[in-house]
């Protein structure tokens, strides 16, 4: 195991395409860490770097006390998970396994000392003749990881290891490797565009946006503030409600001219203010109390199960809304709805750089 340190990391494509933008984590000892963001926003450049399969324009990347930045990928004691498992069609589950390891010239006795024990700890060890054709996508997954365990290295780095696999057994995944990592206790990185998958699996998200840090923290911290519009309409799923309001004597008012209950002004005249879809509470009437208060026109109804979320819009345009209400509940479309929010469920950013104002 070993601690994985970024200093000020920028990755420059030619053309001058600044893909990472002076990049710093420092990553602890055992941690798992998760880089989510969207297509193009350099997580898996990031990633690359760190396993030496992309150069570094400038800054400094560590394992442990060793600086790595001219160091060959297969010396810098890595091991890697890839998205399309990168199985040896001709060999047995053993041989995928044992493959890396015999390279190394390591003793045969150990060569299967690590690869029974890699198959144990995954439940493989009925598959070990097997051809990788003759699994599943789940059990090809672990191959693949368990290649990486037997290596024992300093950190394990997953580059979106799931996304080739259907949604349930996803899920059945996204459990053993958070499993995994806990029983190994592994410094690990993990790459994903799901923020389902990242919340589920993160000890700290980093949350990247054109090659930049939005934000670092632990998952429930980011949800719960989110440092910028960015983040809070990313991280969440329905995404964070967002609407433009500004300064209206004591109170706010929408942009689009809807009136908001409220006094704190926070001593600018505009802002946006964000609201989970969980924290819209739906009440009998106009707000007259602290915090928020909507009326808005309900234009679709989805149930997903044990919930349903409610489209809406404001009478005189703005944008849609999502509340979230017990899968009991009905609303018909057209259906006028009164809202109401708590003053420590309401976000305020800055209307101009999307931060946080806290």
């Amino acid at each position: 195991m070993s601690t994985i340190t970024l200093d000020t990391v920028r990755k420059v494509y030619a053309g001058n395409v600044e893909a990472v933008k002076g990049v710093s984590i420092d990553i602890a000892d055992g941690e798992f860490i998760v880089l989510v963001g969207p297509s193009g926003c350099g997580k898996s450049t990031l990633l690359r770097m760190v396993a030496g399969l992309e150069d570094i324009t400038t800054g400094e990347i560590k394992i442990g006390d060793r600086l790595v930045n001219n160091v060959d990928p297969a010396d810098r004691d890595i091991a890697m998970v890839f998205q399309n498992y990168a199985l040896y069609p001709h060999m047995s589950v053993y041989n995928n396994l044992a493959y890396g390891l015999k390279n190394r010239g390591m003793d045969k006795a150990e060569i299967d000392r690590r690869v029974k024990e890699a198959a144990r700890i995954l439940e493989i060890g009925d598959y070990l003749d097997r051809k990788p054709r003759a699994l599943s996508g789940g059990q090809r997954q672990r191959v693949a990881m368990g290649r990486a365990i037997v290596r024992e290295p300093a950190a394990f780095l997953f580059d979106e290891p799931l996304s080739n696999l259907d949604a349930k057994l996803r899920v059945q995944m996204r459990v053993e490797i958070k499993r995994l990592q806990r029983s190994l206790g592994t410094t690990s990185v993990y790459v994903t565009h799901d923020q389902l998958e990242a919340m589920t699996l993160a000890d700290r998200l980093v949350v990247l946006n054109g090659g930049n840090i939005e934000q670092i923290g632990a998952p429930i911290d980011v949800y719960d503030k989110p440092a910028s519009t960015f983040v809070a309409s990313f991280i969440g799923s329905p995404a964070m409600n967002l609407l433009d309001v500004a300064a209206n004597g004591s109170g706010l008012a929408l942009k689009t001219g809807s009136g908001l209950s409220g006094t704190n002004t926070k001593g600018k005249d505009a802002y946006k203010i964000g609201i989970r879809p969980e924290h819209l509470a739906v009440v009998e009437g106009p707000h007259s109390g602290d915090g928020i208060g909507l009326e808005v026109k309900v234009n679709v109804l989805e149930p997903v199960g044990a919930e349903s979320y409610v489209y809406a819009s404001f009478e005189d345009g703005g944008p849609e809304i999502v509340i979230r209400v017990s899968s009991h509940a009905r609303h018909e479309p057209g259906e006028t709805m009164y809202l109401a929010a708590t003053p420590e469920d309401v976000h305020f950013f800055d209307a101009e750089t999307g931060r946080r104002i806290d």
